[in-house]
C-alpha cells in the first residue's frame, strides 16, 4: 500500500513517517517549504531520537519529498496512494482541499479505495476536509468520494520536539519524540481498510476518545503553561514540579475526570487513572519541551471551544464548577511573550479594552454569566497571589 502524508514537520517525520517505515511501507512527504523537501531529498534519510529510551532511536531511510508547488505532481502522487496522512496544523487543513480534490477526481478515474487520516490537535478536521471537498469536487467524482473515500481522524500523543544546535548540525531534520506509539484512529469512517501499521489503534466509540484526550491532556498543558508562564518557568517539566501549580492542575484534572465520567459513562476512577499518564507526560524530565512553544497563539487557546474555556464550559455543563481551570484562564489572560504577535495583541487588549473585551471577544463568554464572573474573580485570586501586578 502506498502512503503519502501532507507535510514534513516535526510529527509528520517524527511519528508518522517513523510509524510507517517501521511497518516497512513506501511513503512520500508533500510539503509547503521549498527549503524543506530538498533537504529531505538531497539528504534521503533522518533520525528519529525516542527521548530516555536511545536503544530505541532509528535512522528513517529512502525518504523523498514533493513540494505543493508542483501540482500536477502532487495529485498524481495522491491519486496512486491508498492511505494519506495529513500533518500540517489545524490551521492549515484547508489549504489542502485544493489538492485533495485534484488528486480524487483522479484517484476516481483509476478506482479503488482512499482513507484520508488527519493527524491535528484540532477540533472537527475531518469533516473540516470533507466538507470543503464535497463542495469543490466534480460531478462526476462526487459518488467516488461519497463511496469510496474514508476521511478520518488520528489522536497525535506522541511529542516531537525540536533537536539542540549540535544535533542539527549533524543531522538537519532529526527530531526528538517521546516514546508513545500507538496511534488511535476513528475506525467509524475508514472505507476498507488502513494499511498495517505498527501502533495502529482502531477505536470504534471515537468521540469519547476524542474529548477524553482534549480535556484531559489539553486542558493540563494549558494549565501548566500558562501557570509556569505567569511563575517564571521556561520548561513544561520544571512548571509541572511546582506545588503551587500542581495543586491547580490536580484540581483541573478532578473537573474535567467528573465531567467526562458523566457525559462518557467512564467509570471516574478509570477517568483518574488515564489522568496520571498526562500528569506523567507533562513531569517527564526526558522530554524537554518550551512553555513558549506550548503556550503561544493564546487568542485561539483561548477560544470558546479551545482547550481551557471549552473544558470549563464541559465541566459547568455537568454541574460542577470550574475553580481550577477557571485559574488557568485567568493565568491565560495574562500570558505575555513579546515574540508572539498574538501574545502581544492579548496584551494590547487586556490593557486598552480590559478583560470583559477579552472575555467577550475572544472566549465568546458572557462577561456577566457565572463563568465569566468566575474567571473575573480568578484574576483578582492571582493578583492576591502575587502571581498577576497589573
Amino acid at each position: 500500500m502506498k502512503c503519502v502524508i501532507l507535510g514534513a514537520g516535526k510529527i509528520a517525520r517524527g511519528f508518522i513517517g517513523h510509524l510507517l517505515y517501521l511497518s516497512e511501507l513506501p511513503f512520500t512527504f508533500i510539503e509547503k517549504a521549498d527549503g524543506l523537501v530538498d533537504l529531505i531529498n538531497e539528504r534521503g534519510q533522518y533520525t528519529v531520537n525516542i527521548l530516555g529510551n536511545s536503544e530505541k532511536n532509528c535512522v528513517v531511510k529512502g525518504v523523498k519529498a514533493i513540494g505543493f508547488s508542483d501540482e500536477e505532481k502532487v495529485s498524481k502522487t495522491i491519486a496512486d496512494a491508498d492511505a494519506i496522512f495529513t500533518a500540517v496544523g489545524g490551521k492549515n487543513l484547508e489549504s489542502l482541499i485544493p489538492y485533495l480534490t485534484k488528486g480524487i477526481e483522479q484517484k476516481a478515474k483509476k478506482g479503488g479505495t482512499l482513507n484520508i487520516v488527519t493527524c491535528e490537535n484540532w477540533k472537527l478536521p475531518a469533516t473540516i476536509l470533507r466538507n470543503g471537498i464535497e463542495e469543490m469536487i466534480s460531478e462526476e467524482a462526487k459518488e467516488y468520494l461519497e463511496k469510496q473515500v474514508g476521511i478520518t481522524e488520528a489522536v497525535i500523543m506522541r511529542s516531537a520536539i525540536e533537536s539542540d544546535p549540535e544535533l542539527l548540525k549533524k543531522d538537519p531534520l532529526i527530531v526528538n519524540v517521546q516514546d508513545f506509539w500507538e496511534l488511535p484512529v476513528d475506525a467509524s469512517r475508514i472505507v476498507g481498510e488502513l494499511p498495517p501499521i505498527q501502533g495502529l489503534k482502531l477505536i470504534p466509540e471515537f468521540t469519547g476518545f476524542l474529548e477524553r484526550k482534549f480535556y484531559t491532556y489539553n486542558a493540563a498543558n494549558g494549565t501548566t503553561s500558562y501557570l509556569g508562564a505567569l511563575l517564571g518557568y521556561q520548561k513544561i517539566a520544571d512548571a509541572a514540579h511546582d506545588e503551587r501549580i500542581l495543586k491547580i492542575l490536580d484540581g483541573v484534572y478532578q473537573e474535567t475526570a467528573q465531567a467526562l465520567s458523566k457525559k462518557h459513562h467512564f467509570p471516574l476512577d478509570e477517568q483518574l487513572a488515564f489522568t496520571l499518564t498526562s500528569k506523567r507526560k507533562l513531569q517527564d524530565y526526558t522530554i524537554v519541551d518550551f512553555i513558549e512553544r506550548n503556550a503561544r497563539d493564546p487568542l485561539r487557546k483561548l477560544g470558546k471551544d479551545d482547550r481551557l474555556v471549552g473544558s470549563a464550559r464541559l465541566v459547568q455543563e455537568y454541574g460542577i464548577r470550574p475553580d481550577n481551570l477557571c485559574i488557568a484562564i485567568a493565568a491565560a489572560i495574562y500570558y505575555v511573550s513579546p515574540g508572539d504577535e498574538f501574545a502581544v495583541e492579548l496584551v494590547r487588549m487586556r490593557k486598552e479594552e480590559g478583560i470583559d473585551a477579552i472575555l467577550e471577544k475572544v472566549c465568546q463568554l458572557d462577561p456577566k454569566g457565572e463563568l465569566g464572573m468566575l474567571i473575573k474573580e480568578k484574576i483578582e485570586l492571582l493578583k492576591e497571589w502575587g502571581w498577576v501586578h497589573e
